[in-house]
């Protein structure tokens, strides 16, 4: 069957910008339109869509009856859906196909999008009509999820400025507007010192396994090239660091890698940060919040910028101690070798990966041989089959896909057959697709107007092999396609009413993802899809065994660089004036916590996508460890059965967890799954720190 690509586009002529508004058809209740995508469709769609929901909006408002929960909230949660789909499209092209046609595009949409926005916010009757329903939501007979929609919308409204005055409406809407082109740039800029590279020789490939300098070989023939491209990604340059025995070289791609948005090109994103920082601090004290931090946190589970720094303290000291014996061990191997070095960052990963070697007689790359890409996603969905019940069946070729290297699935309930969702995978990297992994929902679940079913995708940034060889991933790989999954399943299952309620708080989101990485590694997927990719014989136990053992080998390491990144991400967004000098700021706040000078931020702020391409994660990248806190609790409920497939926990996992989205308050469906609120205790036994009774 031939597959349906952008490269297959419906002839100009036959396609107009209504095209990208219009409901999805097709099979599957409907899917995206992508062979009729096309740039220069996008604005006269957008204008279109942006009309059409300001009069349903001006409809509801002016409602000629008194305000109700249909005709004021319902109506909401069903205005403005051709506007949904086409920013759906926009922003899918935006994160996997952003070429420059597409970088110019956003910032021109981004900010109109953010003035359409703020006109709903705004709407003074449309408030009144919101505050209506909400004061009256315990007196009208409201079941439990409407009264949770009532409170949630009008949180909605406060938090997007409902209640300024007419001046203060005017000022805010042009923070909003210059903040959403800022953003906008700043993803840009990134992504053009990402798509650089180092260029190897022969004689530069020492200690590289095979499939590594196989990909880089894959990597600059895709870019007529000759030699090996370290592409300037994580995904290639951290197994670099880890493998290659020339120092100097991983520092100078190490550097290159930490440089990436501070370097002296037209590239450098510290303005644009300087005005971001900003202007987050004048919208806050808009909107009578002390600072950005305690706006963004005020409709999270921590609620306050203190309740997350209070987690960050109760876990650095040990970080930083297990840092300190990391780096001792490194040390006294570089000395026994007769290196005459002192470890540097560019050599923490490589020389981590020795003292592993030599303590648990532990290969990276020998285990990695059993790590096959198609092998491990397949481990997922038999994850996803023994847990939930759910079955996949690849119909790549039967539907629209935006580009060649996408593959569909087709997910069902095993036991009956029903349909639950598609499920889009966009595995490697490519240039003009953003960097990181990432699961985004196409169509989230409700029944609004009848079941509506779920379409969401995965995306990786994998490096293609050379053609017809095996893709394998590492271990830390396996584990990032577990949980980006683990994203996806949770948006499959959700079985809401009301769209507003499928989405979750920040440091909620992370938490079902991060429990779904821990089926990596138990014994049946092990047996079943760990298998050598050229003999396809099992990983034999001693293996197991070893990497068992290592399993807090190094979580010093990993420990520190994120949690150094939470902490300059709250410390930066606490400041309730936002003048700040990049590059000042992140030094004395490293230099504040005790930072070690052997490890550099897992995202330094000049590229830190997470904070600044977007409101999302500013000021909740600590949502991380408190999901993490959630994640080592819950994964404890399984390991006390002594099964890690109990199907008693598992359907408790998914029914209480899962399936609820946010119309239960999250911190009661904790307490409801576990019997009590999470314990910090789990995570620090999990990472190998001292756990005080």
């Amino acid at each position: 069957m031939t597959q349906i690509t952008l490269a297959q586009q419906t002839p100009e002529a036959t396609v107009e910008p209504r095209t990208l508004l219009a409901e999805w058809t097709g099979p599957y209740g409907g899917v995206p339109p992508w062979d009729k995508v096309r740039t220069d469709l996008f604005k006269p769609a957008f204008d279109l869509a942006s009309e059409a929901m300001l009069e349903e909006v001006n409809v509801i408002a002016n409602h000629p009856d008194s305000p109700t929960f249909e005709n004021t909230l319902v109506a909401l949660e069903k205005a403005g859906q051709p506007l949904e789909r086409v920013e759906t499209l926009f922003s899918v092209m935006e994160s996997n196909m952003n070429s420059p046609a597409y970088q110019e595009l956003s910032e021109v949409i981004q900010p109109m999008l953010s003035a359409v926005f703020d006109k709903v916010f705004f709407n003074e009757k449309l408030f009144a009509r919101v505050v209506a329903v909400y004061t009256t939501r315990k007196q009208t007979n409201l079941n439990p999820e409407q009264i949770r929609l009532a409170e949630k919308t009008y949180e909605q409204f406060i938090r997007r400025g409902a209640q300024l005055d007419v001046s203060q409406k005017e000022r805010m809407g042009i923070l909003n507007q210059e903040l959403a082109k800022l953003f906008t740039q700043f993803g840009n800029q990134v992504q053009g010192d990402e798509d650089t590279w180092i260029l190897l020789r022969n004689d530069d490939l020492e200690g590289l396994p095979e499939s590594m300098i196989a990909s880089y070989l894959a990597a600059a023939t895709k870019r007529s090239l000759e030699g090996f491209a370290v592409i300037n990604t994580r995904s290639a340059v951290d197994p670099f660091l880890t493998f290659s025995s020339n120092r100097s070289l991983r520092e100078k791609i190490w550097r290159a890698f930490v440089m990436r948005g501070d370097n002296e090109n037209g590239r450098n994103t510290n303005k644009l940060i300087r005005e971001i920082v900003k202007r987050r601090a004048e919208r806050a004290r808009l909107l009578g919040y002390p600072s950005h931090a305690h706006w963004r946190m005020s409709n999270t589970m921590a609620k306050d910028p203190v309740k997350a720094m209070g987690l960050l303290n109760r876990v650095w000291p040990a970080a930083v101690a297990r840092v300190k014996e990391e780096v001792a061990d490194m040390q006294a191997l570089a000395n026994s070798e007769e290196a005459s070095i002192t470890i540097e960052p560019w050599d923490y990963r490589y020389y981590m990966e020795k003292v592993r070697q030599k303590r648990y007689d532990l290969d990276q790359s020998e285990f990695k041989n059993y790590f096959e890409l198609n092998q491990m996603t397949r481990a997922s969905y038999s994850m996803a089959e023994r847990l939930y019940g759910f079955a996949f069946k690849e119909i790549t070729g039967r539907v629209p896909v935006f580009h060649p290297d996408v593959r569909v699935f087709e997910v069902t309930n095993k036991a009956d057959g029903s349909y639950v969702g598609l499920l889009y995978r966009d595995d490697f990297a490519r240039q003009y697709k953003r960097s990181g992994a990432w699961q985004a929902t196409y169509r989230g679940q409700h029944k609004l107007d009848g079941q509506t079913d779920a379409i969401v995708s995965n995306n990786n940034n994998f490096i293609k092999a050379a053609e017809g060889e095996p893709v394998l991933i590492s271990l830390d790989d396996a584990r990032t396609l577990f949980h980006e999954f683990g994203h996806a399943i949770h948006a499959l299952a959700n079985d809401t009413t009301y769209p507003s309620l499928s989405s979750t708080p920040r440091d909620f989101v992370e938490f079902p993802s991060q429990v779904h990485e821990n089926w990596v590694l138990t014994r049946d997927i092990l047996d079943q899809f760990a298998r050598h990719y050229q003999t396809g014989e099992k990983m034999p136990q001693q293996l197991v065994d070893k990497m068992k053992k290592a399993e807090t080998f190094n979580q010093g390491f990993a420990t520190v660089e994120y949690m150094a990144s939470a902490f300059i991400d709250m410390a930066l967004h606490m400041d309730p004036k936002g003048e700040i000098d990049p590059a000042v700021f992140e030094r004395e706040t490293l230099d504040g916590i005790g930072m070690p000078k052997e490890i550099v931020l897992r995202h330094r702020l000049p590229h830190f996508l997470h904070l600044f391409s977007s409101d999302s994660y500013s000021a909740g990248y600590y949502s991380y460890l408190w999901s993490d806190v959630m994640a080592a609790d819950a994964w404890q409920a399984f390991e006390e059965t002594g099964d890690p497939w109990n199907s008693k926990i598992s359907k408790k996992f998914f029914d209480i967890i899962l399936a609820t989205g946010d119309a239960l308050d999250r911190a009661e469906a904790y307490r409801q799954f576990r019997g009590r609120d999470p314990r910090v205790e789990a995570l620090l036994k999990n990472r190998g720190f001292p756990v005080k009774n």
